[in-house]
């Protein structure tokens, strides 16, 4: 009779353990998606300095992808401290101005795929070139490029354009101009003054 009861009585408590275990399986598990072939993408594929790429990752494994960055392509040419130079190849001298320079942007980073394996994440690139992208996670690769280009400013007659400074080279033609209608003006003069002079002394008339 005691046997009975001791075997009941296991029996009882593995079928209470076993509750928990059997509930816990039978809740839905949030769905994870295997690694498939890793694509990278860059949007749009070329802008202009001070505007933002936008990379797109797909086919990753869910967590950690790192991101590494290439530029290639000179950035844009800076002028001589204290100096510029015109067109004529003469220099003028420059006062300092206060000015700081913009933090690079970053080399290498990382961002998180979700459980689907995708990523999207932006990019602001501080000088122009070529961005090349390369998206690493164990053994799955992927790359894409992006072009950053100089916006040139807007010309007179054309949407947001305006009338730009005028330089000293712009100057020169109306200087050249007004000398020249002065000289004009200056030979008048002494033409005028000696038709007088020829008028008070009699000559030329009759």
């Amino acid at each position: 009779m005691r046997l009975s009861r001791i075997f009941m009585a296991l029996t009882v408590g593995l079928a209470v353990a076993a509750v928990p275990t059997a509930a816990g399986a039978a809740q839905p598990q949030p769905p994870v998606y295997p690694p498939g072939d890793a694509s990278l993408t860059v949007t749009p594929p070329a802008i202009p300095l001070g505007e933002t790429f936008t990379l797109r990752g797909t086919g990753f494994a869910p967590g950690a992808v790192e991101i590494d960055v290439t530029i290639s392509g000179n950035p844009n040419a800076a002028p001589a401290q204290g100096t510029v130079r015109r067109s004529d190849g003469s220099t003028v001298a420059m006062s300092a101005v206060a000015y700081q320079q913009p933090q690079p942007a970053p080399t290498e980073f990382t961002v998180t795929a979700a459980a689907d394996g995708t990523f999207t994440v932006t990019y602001k690139p501080t000088r122009t070139g070529r961005y090349t992208f390369i998206a690493r996670q164990g053994g799955e690769e992927d790359r894409a490029t992006g072009v950053v280009y100089q916006r040139r400013p807007d010309r007179p007659g054309r949407p947001g354009g305006g009338n730009l400074p005028v330089t000293g080279d712009s100057l020169g033609t109306p200087v050249k101009l007004g000398g020249g209608l002065a000289g004009a003006g200056a030979v008048l003069v002494l033409l005028s003054l000696a038709w007088r002079r020829r008028g008070r002394f009699g000559i030329g008339s009759r």
